[in-house]
């Protein structure tokens, strides 16, 4: 969740009604409360608590997917009033919120990230992604807050419980970046100016937090950065930055 004094903005919501309610009271926020929710793409990951909060009808909430995604999702009987569509790379704002959408390369109807702007903050979410194109790292640039995925360990993937077929989906360049593709954008791309990095969906099959730590950290210190690591999981609420 992004926050200032006025405006709330919820990215995905793939957690149920009842979830998205305890996380948010983990971090003093609550449903009430949110005025966008801004969709990535429609995989149930990322889209399956949304049928739920369209129908509410005590939430406020606007809804913005891109147009080709929208038509993707199966709203139910009753589709949200406030639903706000646009195009895959185009910039809007949202309260006092500046977004910029942008594509990324994964396996869905019309995947995007976000970059945020507001009170002199940038904030980057870069999630499900097979790689980092060079669309991606200009966007990305002069970030001061990243939240970028980091997977799956190959070597872990490899042996793991997935079928074959959805192994190679994930290494593919429409799937999800590994570990080594985190080092090397790192090593190579990743702005000096973040000082907060954030790496995320984490497979719980196919990774974990202490090798993610371990490969980031190595790659920051090689570049002799700084930047403050850390790791979020599924089962809680992540940290909180305030600028």
């Amino acid at each position: 969740m992004l926050a200032t004094e006025n405006t709330r903005i919820l990215i995905d919501a793939g957690l149920s009604m009842l979830q998205l309610r305890k996380r948010l009271a983990s971090i003093g926020e609550s449903l009430e409360s949110i005025d966008a929710v801004l969709v990535t793409h429609e995989h149930s990951d990322h889209v399956g608590g949304l049928p739920v909060l369209g129908r509410n009808k005590d939430l406020r909430t606007t809804f913005y997917l891109t147009r080709l995604t929208e038509p993707a999702i199966d709203w139910g009987e009753t589709r949200p009033a406030r639903v706000e569509r646009f195009q895959a790379g185009s910039a809007f704002a949202v309260g006092d919120i500046e977004v910029q959408s942008f594509s990324v390369p994964h396996d869905a109807r019309d995947p995007v990230g976000f970059c945020f702007r507001a009170q002199g903050v940038r904030i980057g979410v870069a999630t499900d992604l097979g790689y980092v194109t060079e669309s991606i790292k200009f966007h990305l640039r002069r970030t001061d807050v990243l939240l970028m995925e980091a997977n799956h360990d190959l070597d872990m993937l490899k042996v793991g419980p997935y079928p074959w077929s959805v192994k190679q989906r994930v290494m593919s360049r429409v799937g999800h970046l590994s570990n080594l593709h985190v080092s090397d954008y790192l090593m190579q791309d990743l702005d000096s100016c973040t000082s907060h990095l954030v790496l995320g969906h984490l497979s719980e099959q196919n990774n974990h937090p202490a090798i993610v730590q371990m490969i980031a950290r190595e790659a920051l210190d090689r570049r002799g950065l700084g930047t403050c690591l850390s790791i979020a999981t599924q089962n809680a609420a992540g940290k909180i930055f305030k600028f």
